[in-house]
């Protein structure tokens, strides 16, 4: 371009290891060029990963060499170099460098935790495997021993609220959120034990090889995880959760609420499956809180 010149481009720096990071410029490196070439590319980064250089360099008005110069520049060792480190970043992460807030005033985001938590137990709903569930229910109203395995933030509240929900049902549960330890009690399992996995990607590879295990010494296995996961190939029995992740990352999944209400699911129809024992020891529990802390019985059942 008239009036620029390669002095305007600073010289060769090592290669990122994020390359959209390294567009961005948080701290203000690049040249007054080098800006106007990295803001075209993050404007469309999935189109500047299959564009030309003639392409690149007519959108962002500067002349074919001088994005070569640029994408040395950034330490890539060519155009062509430059466009795979750039695909790899993005598809690691691109949402997160220009992420997307729909919701700001605390009605806003108020609104927006509980209409995505709602639309989450509709659509789990809408999917929901029922003879998939009732075998689940079957098989742990059975179980001699149950173990649930979860590990990460969200499967490790969920297996401890499977336990939460049976014990005060009459089943022995444990749980595990140690992989080690996961590993060790599958291959410690005895028939008549009932193996329960939760996973949100169902791309737990240690849960994997531990469901594999158990599967092939003959014990049951259930799994709350994505639909044709790598999890849910591994168990017996799968009950299905796959909701769409949303664009907003500030905001928690709301496929927990969808775990969370099959998890009750699974609790109630356990409850029904042996009433009297249910009853009995619901009474027993309830007897207890009533007369150590509440007083009356219209607390909940437990804190």
């Amino acid at each position: 371009m008239p009036g620029t010149s390669d002095s305007d481009l600073s010289p060769v720096e090592p290669a990122p290891t994020d390359l959209v990071r390294a567009l961005a410029d948080e701290e203000g490196r690049l040249s007054a060029m080098e800006r106007r070439l990295a803001e075209y590319v993050l404007g469309d980064v999935n189109a500047a990963t299959s564009a030309s250089i003639i392409e690149i360099a007519a959108g962002a008005g500067v002349s074919p060499p001088t994005v070569t110069r640029f994408c040395r520049r950034l330490g890539c060792a060519s155009f062509s170099d430059f466009k795979v480190q750039l695909a790899k970043s993005a598809f690691v992460g691109l949402r997160y460098f220009r992420p997307e807030t729909v919701t700001d005033t605390p009605q806003e985001v108020a609104e927006d935790i509980v209409t995505k938590a709602q639309a989450a137990l509709f659509d789990m709903l809408r999917a929901l495997d029922l003879p998939a569930v009732e075998a689940a229910a079957a098989a742990l109203a059975g179980a001699g021993m149950i173990h649930a395995f979860g590990s990460g933030g969200n499967s490790s509240m969920i297996v401890n609220e499977l336990q939460n929900r049976l014990f005060r049902l009459g089943c022995r549960i444990s749980t595990s959120n140690d992989h080690g330890m996961q590993l060790m009690l599958s291959a410690a399992c005895e028939p008549g034990t009932v193996v329960f996995g939760s996973s949100f990607s169902g791309r737990n590879k240690e849960l994997v090889h531990c469901l594999e295990l158990l599967k092939a010494r003959g014990i049951t296995t259930i799994a709350l995880t994505q639909a044709g996961s790598p999890v849910a190939g591994a168990a017996d029995i799968v009950i299905p959760v796959t909701l769409p992740e949303g664009k907003n990352i500030y905001r928690a999944t709301s496929a927990r609420y969808a775990f969370l209400a099959a998890i009750d699911i699974l609790a109630n129809l356990v409850a029904y499956a042996d009433r009297p024992r249910s009853t009995r020891i619901l009474r027993g529990i309830k007897e207890q809180l009533v007369l150590q802390r509440d007083g009356d019985d219209r607390q909940l059942m437990g804190d």
